[in-house]
């Protein structure tokens, strides 16, 4: 896609809303998280019924403030960015969206039509908090070991449900209805409980083969439980692993105080204020 030429004002407004590199782009995302958790604040404190009988009106005049707040901030994210098809299409941009849609769809809902779907829509607006993702440098390096190791955590949750399923079938022909097990579903769902260590108990085994067989799933459920741990921090120590070797291969000494800097953006230091050679560069000799 093709990037759109910004002007002065354009490219103001980007460094500030889309950025955390200026003082300016910090306190932007740090006035915006506060405003998310207020908002988030305001549906959980309206959830509570007491609480809406009695400030329902208040509650639903501060939401639309902010409904209006965050629709000027998506109209001004879309008129400012580079590349604005790829950010309407980006999962924050997703989000933005939907965080804004549940207060205006409530408008086109006829007033007979039944509360508790309001409600349902209102609860949507919980995707405010995921934008906060996106202004935390720690959020995405987890999300991009989420993302390259998908197809692992896939493979172990299909060995999953295969051991789950063949955990079912034994306990439907071992115990049978007549012990609660009244078809292979519920013993699928029996399996999946015990293997995961929740144990409701609404199905147990009554039988001493069917006892035997639950305590195999839970030592199985104790051992694979670990799995996707495992998985997903061997790749956030990779990733860690990575950023530090790129910080290392950008870290310069100032010529003049001789303090070591990793931030390969930064054109001073932070000691002594001097500039600093440019990454890749050896400094000048005198």
């Amino acid at each position: 896609m093709s990037v759109r030429q910004q002007t002065p004002l354009q490219s103001r407004f980007y460094t500030v809303i889309f950025g955390t590199e200026t003082p300016a782009g910090k306190w932007f995302d740090i006035c915006l998280i506060a405003v998310i958790s207020a908002s988030v604040l305001i549906i959980m404190l309206d959830s509570i019924d007491s609480l809406h009988l009695k400030y329902g009106a208040l509650f639903l005049g501060i939401e639309w403030a902010f409904t209006l707040a965050f629709t000027l901030e998506y109209i001004i994210r879309i008129w400012c960015a580079p590349n604005r098809k790829a950010y309407i299409r980006s999962v924050y941009g997703v989000v933005d969206l939907l965080a804004l849609l549940p207060t205006y769809l409530s408008l086109l809902l006829p007033q007979t039509a039944p509360l508790l779907i309001i409600r349902l829509l209102r609860i949507l607006r919980i995707f405010r908090v995921l934008r906060m993702l996106a202004m935390l440098q720690e959020a995405n390096t987890l999300a991009g070991a989420l993302h390259r190791s998908a197809r692992k955590i896939f493979v172990f949750f299909a060995m999953v449900i295969v051991l789950a399923t063949i955990f079912g079938c034994l306990m439907y022909v071992v115990e049978g209805p007549e012990h609660g097990f009244a078809n292979i579903p519920e013993s699928i769902y029996w399996a999946i409980v015990t293997i995961t260590t929740v144990g409701y108990g609404d199905m147990v085994p009554l039988t001493p083969i069917g006892k035997a067989i639950s305590a195999v799933g839970m030592l199985i459920g104790y051992a694979v439980i670990a799995v996707p741990t495992g998985i997903i921090t061997a790749e956030v120590t990779v990733s860690q692993h990575i950023k530090e070797q790129r910080e290392l291969r950008s870290a310069r000494n100032c010529t003049t105080c001789a303090a070591v800097e990793r931030d390969a953006s930064a054109h001073y230091c932070r000691q002594c204020g001097a500039a600093l050679p440019r990454p890749g560069h050896a400094p000048e000799s005198g």
